[in-house]
């Protein structure tokens, strides 16, 4: 049953770096499909540590990702969004940690997802405790993030746009998919 229910729900990621407005597009995508989007793990997570995260930490939060893609799947209509993708996790043991557990390349080439949105950097970087990679990171972060989806042959658009703008050109490519 669930294999089956997996299949009929179209998956779409927004990706991207730091402070390019991920969770306000996945939020304002759901609402507009009347759906949900799976949330995003690491923030939480790191907010929380008493510690600089580790290698350990990041396996953690991969592990929750996939765990909590089950989960939303289960509530979701006919689209689920994800406000982040293991691609960012699989960059981000690249960047921080130099090597990548062995079974995430598997996991991320055997999913299902059917669009990613790369958002575009030309909103304003806003630190904050959590956040590391602004400046010419960004733009780093977002070639990578761009490289990986190619790697896996996974179909993507970009987002452009600032403020209402931003949002209406995600709703149009996500209204052009689905036809």
């Amino acid at each position: 049953m669930e294999k089956r229910h997996k299949q009929e729900i179209k998956r779409i990621v927004i990706i991207g770096p730091e402070s390019t407005g991920k969770t306000e597009l996945a939020q304002y995508l759901a609402t507009q499909f009347k759906t949900v989007y799976i949330p995003e793990y690491a923030r939480e997570y790191v907010e929380k540590l008493k510690h600089h995260y580790t290698y350990d930490d990041v396996v953690l939060i991969a592990k929750k990702q996939i765990e909590l893609e089950k989960k939303y799947a289960l509530k979701a209509n006919h689209i689920l969004f994800f406000d982040t993708y293991l691609i960012i996790t699989k960059v981000w043991f690249q960047v921080a940690f130099k090597k990548v557990p062995e079974w995430l390349d598997y996991t991320i080439r055997k999913s299902n997802i059917d669009l990613f949105l790369l958002c575009n950097t030309e909103l304003p970087w806003i630190p904050d405790n959590v956040r590391e990679n602004g400046g010419e990171m960004r733009e780093k972060l977002f070639e990578m993030y761009k490289s990986e989806i190619n790697y896996y042959g996974f179909n993507f658009s970009i987002i452009s746009g600032t403020g209402s703008a931003r949002f209406e050109n995600a709703l149009k490519i996500v209204n052009n998919f689905l036809k």
